[in-house]
């Protein structure tokens, strides 16, 4: 049971819940574009609380600040896709918040789809 750690890049981005692009939310069309690009796998998680540059406090307490909150879309690529994920964004002349950082990823156990008892 070794484990296979590989090298690669962790890339995060921020975004507003209802900010759209393309008639669809931001964060669907990130996870679109890079599932189309042939991407393996990305999340979206959002927030319950947070602010950004402007200072500005949301937090989920009350259906007036639905869609407000910030959405994260974490992607965990090779760093050649990467740097086709930020072109593309690039392309679109999208301004998004990102955090890039070099990252060790793996599969714990290779035969998947069992289970250790």
């Amino acid at each position: 049971m070794g484990m296979n750690t590989q090298h690669g890049i962790s890339l995060r981005f921020f975004v507003h819940e209802n900010r759209r692009h393309q008639g669809i939310l931001l964060y669907e069309w990130l996870l679109e574009r890079a599932k189309k690009m042939g991407i393996h796998g990305g999340s979206a998680f959002r927030a319950m609380a947070g602010f950004g540059r402007h200072g500005v406090m949301h937090e989920q307490h009350f259906f007036e600040l639905a869609g407000d909150l910030p959405v994260r879309v974490d992607f965990v690529v090779t760093p050649s896709d990467a740097e086709r994920l930020l072109e593309t964004i690039s392309e679109e002349n999208l301004s998004i918040f990102y955090t890039r950082i070099e990252t060790e990823f793996g599969v714990t156990n290779s035969k998947e789809g069992t289970r250790n008892p």
